[in-house]
């Protein structure tokens, strides 16, 4: 069983948890493990029906795509037969590599520069870092030049998490050879030196969760950050730097749409035994106004703007653990009210339930964020990288508005929510930014109430 290619983008995933132990049985498309990778964490299922006869990699290590994970004996009666042999020779082709790789990480020689540094291999620029290395580097002060310079066993020449533990064990041990080929009678005025890298070593050699936990008192509670909620939070503050938002609101009565889904949603839900909620409907107007001012699907890429051609629209849902994850609806301005109903429905679900795959992640253009479902009337949403734009909906509220009428202008109860369109001013100007939530407000507000779903 090899590690599976679980995205276009995806080189490489990190073994979270083995749902399954040495001789149990497993049946097909059953699953084995899960997987992490950043994009997504999933479920990993066996190809074949057999005994789990070998686990190759532990929970924690990270595994290029292609790479051996476990055996699974998939004939009892052969492998009878053949005793070990074969569990040995299927382990051989994962082993081989392991060692190889060990051996190639150990042989760089880190030899302590002019500036207190590590001389290193050539630079490497533009070369590709999983999440993790790069937490890792963040974590150990190893700056992006060092980082380039680190030569990788990974596919490719990537730099694997144990490419970057063996450096930073290997660069904490440098000061003892040099602390031991000084003088003798330096050596007996300072012995200190001579100790200290030691201990500083072993903690280097450990993952970055086994430091020191910072001090609190009493009154504070310690929480480190899951996986998920660091890959967040570096995400956000890589969008605020990369692009600088505007963010414009407009107010919408939208009487017409809570009428005509009042009307429904009892039928539909007995129907199709899910929810009809408010988002396809929020959906259908972002895909309708993105077709009239199509520079508001686009990414940047250096001095150019890629414009795309599809209309994907990523649609955010809140997990039970807190965090935030991003679904794709695809093409979302071919479905119809009922065909974007049915796949919001599933790609919540599936979130919820950590069912997603890589691909329900991949190919965003444009991204909505419905804030109203916790009861906030407007809010700020930060942009999805590499998009430009993102748009929040709020709650929506009853309020008194005048409505006018061939007879005369009245006062009348509405039901109104407020839109608030954040924009990457680097390529979105107001004029574009403003005018785009504009005709989502108006889309929404010519609803059509004879609409049939």
């Amino acid at each position: 069983m090899v590690m599976p290619k679980m995205g276009e983008s995806i080189m490489e995933g990190t073994v979270l948890k083995w749902l399954k132990q040495v001789g149990d049985s497993i049946d097909q498309d059953e699953s084995v493990l899960e997987v992490a990778t950043d994009k997504v964490d999933t479920e990993v299922p066996a190809i074949h029906a057999g005994v789990l006869q070998q686990i190759l990699v532990q929970e924690g290590q990270v595994v290029a795509v292609g790479a051996p994970i476990a055996v699974i004996e998939t004939d009892a009666a052969a492998a009878a037969s053949n005793g070990q042999g074969s569990a040995t020779e299927a382990a051989q082709p994962a082993a081989a590599p392991v060692a190889a790789e060990a051996a190639t990480a150990t042989a760089v020689p880190f030899v302590p520069a002019a500036s207190g540094g590590a001389q290193l291999g050539e630079a490497q620029p533009g070369r590709f870092y999983s999440p993790l290395v790069l937490n890792i580097a963040r974590e150990e002060g190893i700056s992006m030049s060092d980082l380039e310079r680190l030569p990788g066993t990974g596919q490719q020449g990537r730099v694997t998490k144990k490419d970057i533990l063996d450096f930073v064990a290997n660069r904490g041990q440098q000061a003892a050879p040099a602390v031991a080929s000084a003088p003798a009678a330096a050596q007996q005025a300072a012995p200190a030196p001579q100790a200290a890298p030691a201990p500083q070593a072993a903690a280097n050699n450990q993952p970055a969760a086994s430091k020191p936990a910072p001090s609190v008192s009493g009154n504070q509670e310690l929480i480190e950050m899951d996986r998920m909620r660091k890959m967040i939070a570096q995400r956000m503050v890589d969008s605020k730097r990369i692009s600088p938002h505007v963010t414009s609101f407009v107010e919408a009565d939208v009487t017409e749409i809570v009428n005509w889904r009042n009307k429904h949603k009892d039928a539909y839900k007995k129907r199709e035994g899910e929810n009809l909620t408010f988002t396809p409907i929020f959906i259908q107007a972002v895909a309708r106004a993105i077709q009239d001012f199509p520079m508001i699907n686009v990414s940047i890429d250096g001095d150019y703007i890629i414009k795309k051609r599809d209309i994907n629209i990523g649609v955010a849902v809140a997990l039970p653990s807190g965090n935030l994850i991003v679904p794709v609806i695809h093409n979302a301005d071919q479905l119809n009210l009922n065909g974007l109903s049915k796949r919001v429905n599933d790609l919540a679900t599936r979130a919820r339930a950590n069912k997603l795959k890589p691909e329900d992640l991949e190919g965003g253009t444009y991204t909505l964020s419905n804030v109203g479902s916790f009861g906030n009337v407007m809010g700020t949403p930060i942009i999805m990288q590499p998009q430009v734009a993102i748009m929040a909906v709020g709650a929506i509220k009853k309020k008194p508005a005048v409505i006018e009428t061939p007879q005369g202008d009245l006062i009348g109860i509405r039901h109104f929510m407020f839109l608030s369109h954040s924009y990457d001013h680097r390529v979105v100007d107001g004029s574009l930014g403003g005018m785009f939530v504009r005709k989502v407000a108006d889309y929404l507000e010519q609803f059509d109430p004879n609409t049939a779903i």
